[in-house]
C-alpha cells in the first residue's frame, strides 16, 4: 500500500495485516478497541496530524494509558511459547510417562500417610480395583495368577493421597492478565489445558476452581480425552458493580440493563449483579452450566483497581439470594472477603466458606468456629511467590501479608475448619511452585498437619457440594472404599515436606481415579 509522505504506519511483527480502511472513512475508536481485545494487536494508521491527535485523544478517554501500552506490547511482540508454559517441562524431554491402568494395581510394601494421621503406617499393601481402594493389608494380598494386576514394588516408600488445592484458577493461574484480556479465547483454553496437565503432574489430583470458564476444560478431563485434575468448578465469580470481580474496561461502563455483556462476562470469567434478583439469576446460570459451588466477591481485593480492600460488597439480602439458589441445588456459597465486617455479613447471609480472611479479628474467627464455617486460607507472604503488582495493588497486598500470621494463629487457636489453597493468578512460574506454596505451611503447622489440610480436610470441603458432587466418593484419604487418587513418594514427606516442592524428582507414581499417569519406579 502506497502512503503519502505525511502518513505514518505503526507496524506489527505479526505477519497478518488487516486491510486498510476505505478512503475518506475516519478510524472508529470502537473498531480499534475491539481489534485490541480480540486479536492481540493494535495497528493504527495515522491519516494526517489532525486525525492522529483526535484518535489519540479518543483513545485516552476510552482506555487508560497502561492498557494502551500493554495492548501495544502484546501486538508488537511475538508471544513466547505458551506464554510461560515452557516451565511445564524442559524442551526436548519425552512426554510424561503415562500408563492407563487396566484391571487392578497392587502397591506392595508401602508406608501409608492416610491423610489424617501424624505418623506413617506399618509396611502395608494396597490394592486398587477400578477407581477405588479395595483393600489395605499388612499381610500379602494374593490374587489369581491370570488376573490382570499391575504390581508396583514400592520397597518401603510412602503412599499418600493425591493433593487438593481448594482455591485454584485453572483458566487464569499461568496466563498473563493482559493476554487473557486480548487473546483469542480458543488459544487461552488451549493454554489452560496444557496447564491442567502440569497441575496433575505436580501431584494435585483435585482442584476447586474459584472463578473462570472451566466447564469446557473439566469435561474432556473427566472423559479421559485430556490430562488434568478433578475440577470442582464455580464458573464465573459473581461481583457487584465496582466490586473485586469488576474488571470491565472504562468504555464498558455504565452498563444498560439488558444491554450487551462486558468482555469478561462474555468470556465467562465474571458476572456483574446489583440486586438480589440479579445475583439469584447469575448464581442459577452458573449452576445450570455445572457449577459445584457458587463464588461471590463479598469484599475488596488486591488486584482489582476500583475498590479499596476495606470495602464491604453486596448486601446481606443479595448474598442470601445466592445462598438460597445454591442451597436448592444441594450446594453452598463461598465468598472472597478479608475484613471482619465483610466476613460477618456473609456468615449472617448463610455462606458456608470464607476465602482469604487475612484481616480478620479474634471475635470473627471464633464466630467461624462456632458456626462451623470453612475458612479457605492461603499462605500469602511477601516472598518470591508475589507476582508483579501495581503500586496501588502492592500497598493492599502488604496489608494482606501482614495479616497472614495472625489469621493462621487464630484458625488454630479456635479450631476453625481450615482448607488449603494457593490462589495463583497470571504467572506460570508461581503456578509451577504449587507444591512449594503448600510446603510453606510448616511455618504454622507440623508437616503432617500441613499435608492434612491439603488432603483429608480439603476432601471434606469438596464433599460440601452435596448431591451435585461430580465425583461422589471419598477424596483426600488412603482408606478402603476411598477414591484411588494416590502418590508414591520417594522419601518421607512427614519428615521432609520439601519433597513435594520437586514432584518431578520425588513423586514416582501419580494415580488419579485408579489410572496411573506417571510411573518412574525403578525396575
Amino acid at each position: 500500500m502506497m502512503m503519502a509522505p505525511h502518513q505514518r504506519q505503526v507496524a506489527c511483527s505479526i505477519p497478518v495485516h488487516p486491510p486498510a480502511p476505505p478512503a475518506n472513512v475516519p478510524l472508529d475508536v470502537a473498531v480499534i478497541t475491539r481489534a485490541a481485545l480480540t486479536t492481540g494487536f493494535l495497528r493504527i494508521l495515522f491519516l494526517g496530524k489532525s486525525t492522529a491527535r483526535t484518535t489519540v485523544r479518543k483513545l485516552k478517554l476510552v482506555l487508560c494509558l497502561s492498557l494502551v501500552s500493554a495492548a501495544l506490547s502484546v501486538g508488537l511482540c511475538q508471544p513466547s511459547l505458551g506464554q510461560g508454559d515452557a516451565d511445564l517441562e524442559a524442551p526436548g524431554l519425552a512426554p510424561f510417562p503415562t500408563t492407563l491402568a487396566r484391571g487392578a494395581t497392587l502397591f506392595q510394601n508401602v508406608r501409608i500417610f492416610d491423610g489424617k494421621s501424624a505418623a506413617l503406617s506399618a509396611p502395608s499393601n494396597v490394592l486398587v480395583k477400578g477407581n477405588v481402594i479395595e483393600r489395605i493389608s499388612v499381610d500379602p494380598i494374593t490374587f489369581e495368577t491370570n488376573a490382570n494386576v499391575h504390581i508396583i514394588a514400592a520397597n518401603g516408600r510412602v503412599l499418600m493421597p493425591g493433593l487438593i488445592d481448594a482455591h485454584w484458577h485453572a483458566f487464569m493461574a499461568a496466563t498473563p492478565q493482559m493476554l487473557l484480556m486480548t487473546a483469542d479465547s480458543s488459544y487461552l483454553h488451549l493454554l489452560a489445558a496444557r496447564q491442567a496437565e502440569a497441575t496433575l503432574m505436580r501431584g494435585f489430583t483435585t482442584v476447586r476452581d474459584l472463578g473462570g470458564p472451566v466447564f469446557g476444560l473439566k469435561r474432556p478431563i473427566d472423559e479421559g480425552i485430556m490430562l488434568g485434575p478433578r475440577i470442582y468448578p464455580s464458573g464465573a465469580f459473581i461481583s457487584q458493580t465496582s466490586g473485586h470481580g469488576d474488571f470491565r474496561f472504562l468504555f464498558e461502563v455504565p452498563r444498560t440493563l439488558g444491554g450487551p455483556l462486558s468482555h469478561s462476562e462474555v468470556e465467562g470469567v465474571a458476572a456483574i449483579a446489583d440486586s438480589p434478583d440479579e445475583v439469584r439469576l447469575r448464581a442459577r446460570e452458573q449452576l445450570r452450566n455445572g457449577a459445584t459451588q457458587i463464588k461471590l466477591m463479598a469484599g475488596g481485593g488486591v488486584a482489582s483497581p476500583h475498590n479499596p480492600i476495606e470495602s464491604t460488597q453486596f448486601t446481606e439480602a443479595e448474598i442470601r439470594a445466592a445462598v438460597e439458589a445454591a442451597d436448592n441445588w444441594g450446594t453452598y456459597v463461598t465468598v472472597h472477603a478479608y475484613t471482619p465486617r465483610a466476613i460477618r455479613q456473609a456468615v449472617a447471609a448463610g455462606v458456608k466458606c470464607i476465602e482469604h480472611g487475612q484481616l480478620i479479628d479474634e471475635p470473627t474467627a471464633k464466630l467461624l468456629a462456632d458456626k462451623g464455617i470453612w475458612w479457605s486460607l492461603q499462605p500469602l507472604l511477601d516472598d518470591e511467590d508475589v507476582p508483579a503488582l501495581s503500586a496501588e495493588s502492592r500497598k493492599k497486598a502488604l496489608e494482606v501479608f501482614a495479616g497472614t500470621d495472625n489469621a493462621y494463629q487464630l484458625a488454630k487457636k479456635h479450631k476453625v475448619k481450615t482448607a488449603f489453597g494457593t490462589d495463583v493468578l497470571f504467572d506460570a512460574r508461581i503456578a509451577s511452585r504449587q507444591g512449594a506454596i503448600l510446603a510453606k505451611m510448616v511455618r504454622w503447622y507440623t508437616p503432617a498437619e500441613a499435608l492434612k489440610t491439603a488432603t483429608a480436610d480439603n476432601g471434606e470441603l469438596m464433599a460440601l457440594s452435596g448431591f451435585i458432587d461430580p465425583y461422589p466418593g471419598k477424596l483426600g484419604v488412603v482408606e478402603e472404599g476411598a477414591l484411588a487418587d494416590l502418590l508414591l513418594v520417594d522419601g518421607n514427606p512427614l519428615e521432609n515436606i520439601k519433597l513435594i516442592e520437586d514432584p518431578d524428582e520425588h513423586f514416582l507414581v501419580i494415580m488419579k481415579d485408579g489410572t496411573i499417569y506417571k510411573n518412574t519406579v525403578p525396575k
